[in-house]
């Protein structure tokens, strides 16, 4: 057993875990985050993504004891009380979501790509997501989403209208 001294969405733990745990493990068995989702265990589709020091991974492919003395992020530790983050808020307004399974891979992905461009075109979302999968969604809705996430984000509350729609005006 190694112990991990990490912070997980504001609160501090000190745990023995085996040197093997990977961190999508320990965040839902060990501390009950369980919107934290396991989707495939080879990293492939995402839904595993949270943030650590600040940076999306996929949590299946980290050690729980990488994440020591760090701070993790996941899906529950993003709102802010009763107040849903802005891209949790533009997933259920723009209907960016199906039956759920990825949206928390999704969510984490999306705003790690709006903290880097704040104002992304299409293609640039659809790049920017593309390590998380979902086999609902065409992915219309979801750019939408995080197009107008990354407007409330940056304070304009309208995303920018996409190229192809400012080339047929």
């Amino acid at each position: 057993m190694t112990q991990i001294n990490v912070r997980v969405d504001g609160t501090s733990y000190s745990d023995d875990v085996e040197p093997r745990t990977l961190l999508v493990h320990y965040l839902r068995e060990g501390l009950g985050k369980v919107g934290t989702v396991v989707g495939c265990d080879t990293s492939n589709c995402g839904a595993c993504t949270v943030h650590l020091d600040g940076e999306a991974v996929k949590s299946c492919t980290v050690l729980a004891v990488q994440a020591d003395g760090g701070t993790v992020t996941t899906i529950e530790g993003i709102a802010d009380g009763g107040t849903l983050h802005p891209m949790q808020k533009a997933f259920h307004e723009m209907h960016g979501l199906q039956c759920g399974f990825c949206t928390p891979g999704m969510i984490m992905a999306s705003i790690d790509l709006v903290g880097d461009n704040p104002d992304p075109s299409d293609d640039e979302v659809r790049e920017g997501i593309e390590g998380n999968l979902c086999r609902c969604t065409g992915y219309q809705n979801i750019v939408r989403a995080v197009q107008q996430a990354a407007a409330e984000m940056r304070g304009t509350g309208t995303a920018s209208a996409p190229a192809e729609a400012v080339a047929r005006a």
